[in-house]
């Protein structure tokens, strides 16, 4: 009896185990979709997916080509969405939609939807299922990289599905004797090559009764309202602007139809190669793979301690940082890794990576990868090799190919840091190469890849602001920092000591900017005089999507002189504690309206400071710089505790591909990349009381937080496997050797630790 007692309870104890290592459980792919075009909480969509899969499926409660496809406080589904779109602000590019319907079949697309309840909805990163009323049919669907299988549920009588390949021009035929239907979309928002097409098969378990497509001219009439197609009984192809099948097929009651879905932006026949990613396997097959590959990757971080609320926003973060950049590489019939270029429309061989910019994800995504996933972001960096070798760039926004959205030349930054830590490509002449092409010209079609303005940044040390390029002071404080990134590269490489001191002297091109009469950073006109007409408070114009008070933070790579120029450390800390007391006050004049990043920073009550956008986003760490940490430590802890939740309105601006959910995963650890390119992580406060972080060398490192309460933020001790540490930062190294790092905290601050000249972290200047 005792033996058969304690054999249930370790039975027991191991379910509960396994139970608690599924991390897919604690992730919500619905936060941050409770946003519109003037109020973002994060402008995400459930993106139902593999890590990184070149296809992402999602569900629409929008029409059509609206880019905020999934808001929480719709009630009707339109359909379920392979899509490939980064952001409402880049739009989508190679749709196709499946929806099921019963009774009779619409054409219109409004009057098709269903009305649907979150309290029949189940969204995990790998599965997703939803009950459509109108229909009375259960929705369900798992993807791997490039397919997915679906099931629908159906009731009694005569069932359909809708298979919409959308406007702009597309193909789609039934092939009834393969239960397939076949097609391609070319509908896209730019960045793409001539002839530009995503092929797709769907292959169904059953037979089809009834057949059809539709055609429409794609056009919107003066309402904007998209023209209704007309539906072709009988037909089996059609090739118009806009079109779509639908097939149909007698059911019970409970009877389920499978339909396996797969595409391709290379071939036909690529796309059926596609197919066999769910071939021969059933769906709960395919969805325990997914489930188990996502708790894989989300695994390597684990975490003890906190709330539950806590425990699933950082699990959702991690998740959202996860998904971008995507896949845009396939594997042919010789096991070839290939992929269709965006950039010159051939089929080349290689690793290519997509959907991302790096304005924002220079920042915080791209070290996450280096860090805790660095095998997987070695392709990525053979990818951006591949890009520079077809297009004479390194991308800075892709989506797919080169996009004229944002500024700086901050790949540098993405390929720099991850070569200095470690994720080296083969060709590394081919990488420098392409960085100092990148300095010295812009790309002819696309303004935003490559130096808009060199000619001016490399004569005058500043792109003007009187010359007829706007954004003009973002543009000089990056390619400042981008140009130091160069900088350590080329020490590595033993280039040229003339070189090398060209770049050293263009690092220092930020101090070009600043203005000592405000302690902040200006617009320069080309006779070297400030602007006049300087208002700090002024959005966009000399600055992108933000203002003086949040773009004087820009020198990642020297913050001791930044320092030295604001006149020393208290009062760069006083002006650091300004954004926070600076009311809320905007000058919107150059957009003629407040813009959703401006709205989103007035309703925080933290003053000027604009978290929900990126360049901000690294501030608070800089109190470090300063000998001034346990500043930091409280609003780190602020920020996270207010403005991060696992809810449909979780976040406070745009997610942004990854770069603000990988801010929270690094804050919540304790400890931020605040100058990718150096081997620094920067400390802040740990939000969990345990985290072992299992990296790919095979090392552990944990974590430990001691404290007497949830709330004690402040760090009075550190100790590294037991030695006692005042360093303001870890190193690269540091953490990849595993070990035990114990922070000590308590709910008042500690104002000696961390104060001392050899605890700052690395600053050019210093």
């Amino acid at each position: 009896m005792i033996k058969r007692f304690f054999s249930i309870l370790i039975i027991l104890c191991s379910t509960l185990s396994v139970i608690a290592t599924d991390y897919t459980a604690m992730v919500n792919p619905l936060m941050g979709t409770m946003s519109t075009f003037e109020m973002s909480a994060g402008n995400t969509y459930p993106a139902i997916a593999r890590p990184w899969g070149m296809n992402h499926w999602t569900v629409r409660t929008a029409q059509m080509g609206d880019g905020w496809k999934y808001n929480y406080s719709k009630y009707r589904i339109y359909g379920f969405e392979q899509t490939h779109q980064p952001s409402p602000w880049m739009g989508d590019y190679g749709q196709v939609s499946l929806m099921p319907m019963t009774g009779r079949i619409e054409m219109d697309e409004a009057r098709r939807a269903s009305h649907f309840s979150h309290k029949a909805e189940t969204a995990l990163p790998h599965y997703y299922k939803v009950y459509l009323a109108d229909y009375d049919v259960t929705t369900e669907f798992t993807p791997t990289e490039r397919a997915a299988v679906f099931q629908f549920t159906y009731p009694e009588g005569m069932s359909y599905l809708v298979v919409d390949a959308y406007d702009g021009g597309a193909e789609i035929k039934i092939l009834p004797n393969e239960r397939r239907i076949i097609g391609y979309s070319t509908r896209n928002s730019g960045g793409v090559p001539e002839g530009f097409k995503n092929y797709f098969v769907i292959e169904f378990d059953r037979d089809f009764e009834y057949t059809a497509t539709f055609e429409g001219s794609g056009k919107k009439d003066k309402n904007g309202k998209l023209e209704v197609p007309t539906l072709i009984e009988g037909q089996k192809n059609s090739k118009a602007n806009h079109t779509g099948a639908v097939i149909g097929m007698k059911t019970h009651r409970g009877e389920r139809v499978t339909a396996r879905i797969a595409s391709s932006f290379v071939s036909a026949e690529q796309a059926l190669l596609n197919l066999e990613e769910v071939k021969g396997k059933t769906f709960e097959q395919i969805k325990k793979e997914g489930e188990d590959r996502w708790n894989d990757v989300l695994g390597r971080v684990e975490i003890k301690g906190g709330s539950e609320t806590q425990r699933r926003t950082f699990y959702t973060c991690l998740y959202r940082a996860l998904l971008f950049p995507r896949m845009y590489w396939e594997i042919d019939q010789n096991g070839d890794i290939i992929h269709r270029s965006p950039y010159n429309g051939k089929v080349e061989k290689g690793y290519l990576y997509t959907d991302t910019g790096f304005w924002d994800t220079f920042r915080s995504l791209f070290p996450l990868l280096n860090l805790l996933y660095p095998s997987e972001n070695l392709k990525m960096q053979e990818g951006l090799l591949n890009a520079y070798r077809e297009s004479g760039f390194f991308p800075e926004w892709a989506s797919p190919g080169h996009r004229g959205c944002m500024v700086g030349n901050n790949s540098a930054s993405v390929l720099v840091d991850a070569y200095m830590k470690g994720v080296k490509v083969k060709d590394v002449e081919t990488l420098y190469e392409g960085l100092i092409n990148g300095t010295k010209q812009v790309h002819p079609q696309v303004s935003s890849t490559g130096r808009l303005g060199h000619e001016y940044y490399n004569t005058l040390g500043y792109v003007p602001c009187d010359v007829g390029i706007h954004e003009n002071a973002a543009r000089t404080l990056e390619y400042a920092y981008d140009d130091w990134c160069i900088l350590q590269l080329a020490k590595v490489l033993k280039r040229p000591k003339k070189e090398i001191r060209e770049l050293e002297k263009r690092a220092q091109n930020y101090k070009h900017l600043f203005r000592k009469d405000y302690n902040l950073m200006c617009g320069k006109k080309k006779n070297g005089e400030f602007e006049q007409k300087f208002s700090p408070l002024k959005w966009g114009g000399n600055f992108t999507e933000g203002n003086s008070w949040h773009y004087t933070w820009s020198v990642f790579h020297d913050p001791a002189g930044l320092i030295s120029l604001m006149g020393g450390k208290e009062r760069f800390v006083a002006m650091l504690d300004s954004v926070f007391t600076v009311p809320p006050h905007y000058d919107d004049s150059y957009y003629g309206f407040p813009i959703h990043e401006i709205r989103e920073m007035t309703v925080m009550n933290m003053g000027n400071y604009a978290h929900g956008n990126q360049p901000i986003q690294h501030m608070i760490y800089l109190y470090n710089y300063a000998g001034a940490p346990w500043k930091a430590q409280y609003r780190l802890r602020e920020v996270m505790d207010k403005l991060y939740s696992p809810t449909p309105d979780g976040y406070c601006g745009d997610e942004d591909n990854g770069q603000t959910s990988a801010w929270y995963v690094f804050s919540a650890l304790g400890f931020y990349p605040v100058c990718p390119g150096t081997d620094q992580y920067i400390i802040g406060t740990p939000l969990f009381d345990e985290v072992t972080l299992h990296f790919e060398n095979g090392n552990d490192l944990r974590l430990t937080a001691e404290r007497k309460s949830a709330k004690d933020c402040y760090i009075q001790q550190i100790e590294d496997d037991g030695v006692n540490s005042t360093r303001t930062y870890f190193t690269h190294r540091q953490l990849h050797e595993g070990g035990h790092l114990v922070y000590k905290l308590s709910s008042t601050p500690n104002k000696e630790w961390g104060t001392k000249e050899e605890d700052l972290p690395y600053s050019m200047s210093r």
